[in-house]
């Protein structure tokens, strides 16, 4: 049946065929046998039906219609799945989790696609909903920003804003020969442990984030310019500076220097300093 399945471009659609890799993504995914899991754009099955051997439930988010009667088909022996054919990022997913997975631990899996990536990750992160782990597959230079270390060439915004979230460890590279088609670039997959509540105390939270995306806005301008040009009507540079010093920087610093505690300390002084 699926030999005659038409993959749409539109749903960045590569497929595994590379058998290990769904069996190394259910292993690794911190799941356990009283875990009920989302996978989000379950394609084949060929990783659902590596997750419902361990879970106590599957339900895969399949957004294609034409792949619903061929998961169906692979998956008919195994009662612990539950396939939904809708978008990820239009389900109430709160919703979800009381109908389908109610007094579980939650963890996800997915194969994501590249051009929306960042969008579902952070859907999954900003909506709280409690998951234990988040184990995605996504473009290795995607992993690489999410998984460096302040300082680092890769590290920006994004990775700031997940960590204030999750702790991110990458777990293994896939080459684009493990999938068909084969995508241009490789993938890695990456796994986040989710806080059960944030690591450090926030006073605003809509400010922290709003600190980290003009302290990259422009990456070659020190941070001292870079929240002036956001805050200018509240704080002077000299005033800016003086917050930075009472953190531990230098008025010379750029943003990819702070890592998430710093933002959320720099953001509670300013905050302070607004009141």
């Amino acid at each position: 049946m699926s030999g005659t399945f038409r993959k749409k471009k539109q749903y960045g659609q590569n497929f595994l065929i590379n058998q290990a890799i769904p069996k190394r993504i259910a292993a690794e995914s911190g799941i356990t046998e009283d875990c009920g899991v989302i996978e989000i754009g379950p394609g084949f099955g060929v990783l659902t039906k590596c997750l419902a051997q361990i879970a106590k439930k599957v339900v895969a988010v399949e957004i294609d219609s034409e792949l619903i009667p061929i998961l169906e088909e692979k998956t008919a022996e195994l009662t612990n799945i539950k396939i939904i054919n809708n978008d990820i990022m239009q389900i109430d997913i709160a919703a979800l989790i009381e109908n389908e997975l109610q007094a579980m631990p939650v963890c996800i899996c997915a194969n994501l696609p590249y051009y929306i990536t960042t969008p579902i990750l952070m859907k999954l992160l900003e909506g709280r909903h409690g998951f234990e782990t988040i184990t995605i597959m996504v473009q290795k230079e995607v992993a690489d920003r999410l998984c460096a270390k302040s300082g680092s060439r890769n590290y920006g915004a994004i990775t700031a804003a997940v960590g204030y979230y999750a702790k991110v460890k990458k777990l293994f590279v896939v080459s684009a020969g493990s999938f068909s088609p084969p995508p241009k670039v490789d993938s890695a997959v990456i796994r986040l442990d989710l806080y059960k509540s944030p690591p450090m105390h926030i006073e605003d939270e809509e400010l922290l984030f709003k600190v980290i995306k003009a302290a990259f806005s422009q990456r070659r301008k020190t941070l001292v310019n870079s929240l002036h040009s956001v805050f200018n009507s509240n704080f002077t540079k000299d005033e800016i500076c003086d917050i930075l010093k009472m953190i531990g920087f230098k008025s010379s610093v750029r943003g990819e220097e702070l890592d998430i505690t710093d933002f959320a300390r720099l953001s509670n002084l300013l905050i302070k300093n607004l009141l």
